[in-house]
């Protein structure tokens, strides 16, 4: 064993000065380490002066990593030492060992700088169960403790700065993230977003030159008025998603052009005379429900049953089998129902036929394109006359219509980049339109002022989108430009963007999952920044 102390000693305080290994007991389950300290003067944590008169000893029982599956308890014999500045009020004091303990410290510094790493990556229940497996268990909340207990991080002032926001409660309360675009590293997170908490963070960094955002207002307002000299830059994502959704609406706009009306045939106008004999279309459940009642009550008459019998076989009361026998059909039952009765939806319903014949089987989008037009009822009416009427009429011939948003997306990718397929139906639907023809030519002089970052080409093409007059929405995105033109400018024009920021709110996110939604600002506060 005494050549053995010497390997112990060098391999678990190999980092720790000051401590030699006495002896060591292992068992089934624990391995016990005795040793102590070897320093001769400590300092005193009151006054910071050195003492070398000893007070007396005692022993500390630290917990330590595990070692093949077995807890490690390290038996350490520690000393008190005697202040000798007389105008300390602190007359003895413990020593401590750098890097192996602390006051009141119950695990080794190891130990414990390893249930942190834990805590911070998988926070409180998952982590203790993390702990579970290795064989260092612990409760959720001394991990909790744990992360609560770390210092908070020494914010530098970045000269790159991104902002933006993250649900703390989503629909609710929102916070702000900030991140150093430089380093790629978060900095700092706010508890809310408003203009005010942001000013007076910046208020506090005046060397900031560079603001990444997006273009909300608050952000705009609080860099604005305590940094002016620094360069705002707004996010490229979001300017070329705000340009697809004011270029879908365009689309959708001009829906009629995706594909030619087809030709309409005329029909004999008998064939709509059955029809009108049978209100109720196969498949309802009134109808379903009264031909099953009329085919069971006639065959059981037919088989010589009478109507009493009947009634009492079927739980029915004796009108009702006299009103279905004399029905000698079914449908004779459907009079007087409330099928004919007028409804709102009776004003809109032609523009309904119009669309379903144009190939758009969506009730959901139809009942929007009404709403624009005027029909304030729920969603529920258009989804039973879609239902009920309209799926059982045939379908135009021909290939169906691409919908809007597969023709927006074909206008967002750069040509070389569609399939074969998609740029022939492009080219197909362009050609019926010289509206989105004019649309596909002013996302793509975006795209490239945003790829060849050409931002000081942005007022022209602001002034030519404004005049596009059968182009509503892409006016409107490109006159709402105007109000953070310098920004916006600013973001075609330079490399940096908010990309890293987006990454980090989605890892905020992650982290408020992982914790079910319960943690508290300072603790999400200290796992982004820590972590």
């Amino acid at each position: 064993m005494n050549a053995v102390l010497p390997q112990l000693d060098e391999l678990l305080f190999s980092a720790v000065e000051g401590v030699l290994v006495e002896s060591v007991e292992a068992t089934d389950t624990v391995v016990k380490v005795e040793a102590r300290t070897t320093v001769g003067r400590a300092v005193c944590p009151e006054c910071g002066s050195w003492s070398g008169r000893i007070h007396g000893s005692y022993l500390r029982f630290p917990r330590d990593l595990p070692t093949a599956g077995r807890l490690v308890v390290v038996s350490l014999r520690v000393r008190r030492f005697v202040c000798e500045e007389a105008s300390c009020p602190r007359r003895t004091f413990a020593e401590q060992v750098p890097g192996l303990t602390r006051r009141f410290g119950r695990r080794t510094e190891r130990l414990r700088s390893t249930l942190v790493s834990v805590g911070l990556a998988l926070a409180g229940r998952a982590g203790a169960l993390m702990t579970d497996a290795f064989k260092i268990p612990v409760s959720r909340n001394t991990l909790l403790r744990l992360i609560a207990s770390l210092p908070d991080p020494v914010i530098t002032t970045p000269r790159v700065v991104g902002v933006d926001e993250y649900a703390q409660r989503k629909g609710h309360n929102y916070g702000t993230v900030l991140v150093d675009v430089e380093t790629r590293r978060p900095i700092d997170l706010l508890r809310d977003r408003e203009a005010d908490t942001l000013a007076a963070w910046l208020t506090e960094r005046p060397g900031i030159e560079i603001v990444c955002r997006d273009r909300a207002p608050f952000f705009a307002e609080g860099a604005t008025r305590v940094a002016p000299q620094a360069i705002q830059v707004a996010d490229r994502w979001h300017l070329w998603h705000n340009l697809g959704e004011a270029a879908e609406k365009c689309v959708h706009r001009h829906h009629g052009c995706l594909r030619p009306m087809p030709t309409p045939q005329e029909k004999p106008q008998e064939e709509a005379e059955p029809a009108a004999l049978s209100p109720w279309p196969t498949g309802y459940r009134f109808a379903e429900r009264t031909r099953a009642k009329h085919a069971t009550i006639h065959a059981l008459l037919a088989a010589g049953h009478s109507k009493r019998s009947v009634a009492r076989q079927l739980g029915m009361t004796l009108n009702t089998i006299l009103r279905f026998s004399r029905a000698t059909t079914p449908e004779e039952m459907f009079t007087g129902q409330w099928q004919s009765r007028a409804t709102r939806l009776d004003d809109y319903k032609p523009y309904l036929d119009q669309r379903w014949q144009e190939g758009c089987t969506n009730a959901w989008k139809l009942w929007e394109e009404i709403k624009e037009r005027g029909y304030q009822r729920g969603y529920g009416s258009v989804r039973d006359y879609v239902s009920r009427t309209l799926r059982g009429r045939p379908q135009p011939v021909g290939p169906r219509p691409p919908s809007a948003r597969a023709v927006t997306r074909w206008i967002l990718t750069h040509p070389d980049a569609l399939p074969e397929g998609d740029r022939l139906h492009l080219k197909t639907v362009l050609a019926n339109c010289p509206e989105l023809t004019v649309l596909a030519d002013h996302v793509r002089s975006f795209a490239h002022m945003i790829t060849h970052l050409e931002g000081d080409q942005l007022p022209a093409w602001i002034e030519s989108a404004s005049a596009t007059t059968e182009l509503p929405s892409l006016r409107h995105f490109a006159q709402h430009l105007l109000r953070d033109l310098d920004a916006v400018i600013a973001g075609l024009s330079l490399p940096w963007n908010s990309g890293v920021v987006e990454g980090h709110v989605n890892r905020i996110k992650m982290l408020k999952r992982q914790m079910f939604g319960r943690a508290g600002f300072e603790l999400l506060r200290k796992r982004v920044l820590l972590a």
